[in-house]
């Protein structure tokens, strides 16, 4: 096996040819949804010919998939890094809304940060992906946050242990909810409001308010 310092030309070839269509397939996927996007689009915009595309994937489906494995799985595991490092911190207590909320969020604003304008196109791709009517869309993300349910679940149930398990279910659902038309989305905040003190580009500013409403929720009298 070629190791990665003794990548050959052809190997780099191969592997930035790979990284292109990605990008792109993310983008148009985001502009213009999952079944409107086809692989001539992608093709054209990558400058890469069909034989590409199935060399490196060999489906759209397998190059959906490969879209969001390649942003989700690191963010999926670094929100679970955190969490994890909160309760080594809290050494068995259970730890605050806030904490936790702040885990899951801000996770998502170092992904947006760490991969500048390609980190938040493909925020905005997961907002859509959770209103897209594909079942095979569907099915893939709920492979990918079925770990990363299960804990912060686990960790809302111990800070808010007066909570029946079926209101917490039903908060985490408005949760993730709220995230996916935020993320998906900015321009409803045009249609409130002249609000000049909200910057949609802001992102940072957009998740401080977002985490402060989602801790209110979850944290709501029953």
């Amino acid at each position: 096996m070629t190791s990665a310092s003794a990548a050959t030309p052809h190997d780099r070839e191969h592997h930035d040819t790979k990284a292109r269509i990605l990008e792109v397939a993310e983008r148009l996927f985001m502009e213009h949804g999952f079944s409107s996007t086809s692989l001539r689009m992608i093709t054209g915009e990558a400058k890469v010919n069909l034989a590409s595309v199935n060399y490196h994937f060999g489906t759209k489906e397998a190059l959906i998939e490969a879209v969001f494995t390649r942003r989700l799985a690191p963010l999926n595991q670094e929100r679970v890094n955190q969490l994890a490092a909160m309760e080594a911190h809290a050494a068995g207590a259970p730890l605050c809304v806030a904490q936790i909320v702040d885990a899951f969020v801000m996770s998502a604003l170092r992904l947006g940060e760490n991969q500048s304008e390609t980190g938040t196109v493909f925020l905005r791709l997961l907002g859509r992906a959770f209103s897209d009517p594909s079942s095979g869309v569907r099915g893939l993300l709920a492979k990918q946050y079925g770990n990363v349910v299960t804990r912060f679940k686990r960790a809302l149930a111990k800070a808010l242990p007066d909570l029946l398990e079926e209101d917490l279910v039903w908060r985490m659902h408005f949760m993730f909810g709220t995230m996916a038309y935020t993320n998906a989305s900015m321009d409803a905040i045009n249609l409130i409001a002249s609000c000049k003190s909200a910057d949609p580009q802001d992102q940072a500013a957009v998740l401080h308010r977002l985490a402060k409403f989602l801790v209110a929720g979850l944290q709501a009298p029953q």
